[in-house]
């Protein structure tokens, strides 16, 4: 609806009237993009979760290698060995990548939990006796 306009006054409030308008549409649009972000959310999940198990992540290459090395034994060896070759090729290359990624997100975890196992200390906190059958 077009506002005839007459005075200076008419003018300025005109122009307040349009720039709350703008702010309004603002926050709406603002809404509406949160709104689309969590709606979308499922999605971006499902794409991350594909990307993970179709690429591997090369950031811890000697952790990685141990991954993959105990994974080829478990799946092909036990899970799945009575599947088909097919089964036998692909299950693990998904695993493989995903964990690489698994991995990565838990760096700094995994190399606690090594170096507390190959730590000198023995389960209580004191270090382990050099001779046995003697406690320090």
């Amino acid at each position: 609806m077009k506002r005839k306009i007459r005075t200076y006054e008419d003018l300025e409030r005109e122009e307040q009237l349009l720039e709350e308008l703008l702010r309004s549409q603002k926050e709406l649009i603002q809404i509406e993009i949160g709104l689309l972000k969590h709606q979308l959310k499922p999605a971006q999940m499902a794409l991350q979760f594909v990307g993970k198990i179709t690429t591997r992540d090369t950031h811890n290459p000697l952790i990685t290698q141990g991954a993959n090395t105990v994974i080829d034994l478990l799946l092909k060896k036990f899970v799945l060995a009575k599947s088909g070759w097919v089964t036998k090729m692909l299950v693990p290359f998904f695993v493989k990548n995903y964990s690489s990624h698994l991995i990565a997100d838990n760096k700094a975890n995994i190399v606690n939990k090594v170096a507390s196992a190959l730590s000198n200390k023995n389960g209580k906190g004191k270090p382990a006796s050099t001779t046995p059958g003697k406690e320090n």
